[in-house]
C-alpha cells in the first residue's frame, strides 16, 4: 500500500497559519513526522486564495524539499498552477490532479508526457460533478486511462480515485466505491486505485472508526494507494495488518518492522 501523507495542506488551520506567517519550522516538522510514520509521498497543497497560491506553493515546495527524502505529490485544483510550479520540483513524484472537468487533461497530460518518471492522480468526475453509481465512476476511470494512453502515459503511472461520497449523505457510497475499484482493477490490473480516506466519514461522529474500516474494506477490494494522515498510528496499523492478512507481506516482515520502529502499536 502506497501512503500519501495529507498533513501539508492549507485547509488545515495550523498549516494555513504557517503558510501565512512563513513558519518553515512547522512545515519541516510535518515533513519529518510523516516520513518517519511511513508516508511514501508528501501531498503539498497551499489551499489559499488564487491570488496567493503561486507564492504560497513556491514557498511550501522550497521548505518541503529542504527537509524531505520522499517525493512530493503536488496538489492544486488549478491545472495551470501545477504547470507554473512544476519547474521547482527537484525529483519525480505525483501531480494531483487530472479529471474530466474543463481542460485539466489537455493542460496536464502533455506535461506528464514530457516527464515520464512522474505519476498522476486522476479523479473520476466531470463537469456535472461526482457520481455515486459505480457504473459512472468506472466509465470515468476508463475514459481517463484511455485519454492518458493517447499521450503515452501507461496505467501504472496513474492513481485513479473513484471519489467516495460522504456516508452520512449517501448511504451506499462505500458499496459503490468498492465495486468501482473491483471493476477498474479487472480491466486495468496495472493501474493504481487510490482514495482520499477522510471523505467517507465527513459529518459523522467517531470518524476514525469509519475511516479505518473503510480503509480495510477498500484494500480488500483492490485499493493500491491512499491519501491519509500517516501520523494516525491506528490507521497505519490497519494498513500494515491488512497487507499481511492479504498475503502481501511475506512472513509479516513489514508489519513487524513497523512495530519495532514504533510506527504502529501502543506508543513506546
Amino acid at each position: 500500500m502506497v501512503v500519501i501523507g495529507e498533513k501539508i495542506n492549507g485547509a488545515i488551520p495550523s498549516v494555513a497559519a504557517a503558510i501565512e506567517e512563513r513558519d518553515a519550522s512547522l512545515i519541516g516538522e510535518l515533513v519529518s513526522a510523516q516520513e518517519e510514520a511511513g508516508a511514501d509521498y508528501l501531498d503539498v497543497c497551499a489551499g489559499t486564495s488564487p491570488d496567493k497560491e503561486y507564492d504560497a506553493l513556491c514557498w511550501l515546495i522550497d521548505v518541503v524539499q529542504e527537509h524531505a527524502r520522499k517525493p512530493v505529490c503536488i496538489d492544486s485544483p488549478d491545472p495551470e498552477m501545477l504547470v507554473r510550479v512544476f519547474p521547482k520540483l527537484e525529483k519525480p513524484g505525483l501531480v494531483n490532479s487530472i479529471s474530466l472537468e474543463g481542460n485539466k487533461c489537455e493542460i496536464l497530460l502533455p506535461l506528464l508526457k514530457d516527464n515520464p518518471e512522474w505519476g498522476v492522480v486522476a479523479l473520476c468526475c466531470d463537469n456535472s460533478g461526482v457520481a455515486n453509481a459505480w457504473e459512472e465512476k468506472t466509465a470515468h476511470a476508463f475514459t481517463l486511462i484511455e485519454k492518458a494512453a493517447e499521450y503515452g502515459i501507461a496505467p501504472e503511472r496513474i492513481h485513479i480515485d473513484p471519489l467516495v461520497l460522504a456516508l452520512s449523505a449517501v448511504n451506499d457510497s462505500a458499496l459503490n466505491f468498492f465495486e468501482a475499484v473491483r471493476r477498474i482493477k479487472e480491466r486495468y490490473q496495472k493501474v493504481n486505485v487510490t482514495a482520499a480516506l477522510s471523505n467517507i466519514s465527513f459529518g459523522m461522529p467517531a470518524r476514525k472508526l469509519v475511516n479505518q474500516n473503510f480503509l480495510t474494506l477498500s484494500m480488500y477490494a483492490g485499493l493500491d494507494s491512499v491519501i491519509m494522515n500517516p501520523l494516525d498510528r491506528e490507521l497505519m496499523g490497519a494498513v500494515y495488518a491488512t497487507d499481511a492478512l492479504m498475503n502481501k507481506d511475506k512472513f509479516c516482515r513489514k508489519y513487524n518492522k513497523a512495530y519495532r520502529n514504533g510506527q504502529i502499536g501502543a506508543k513506546k
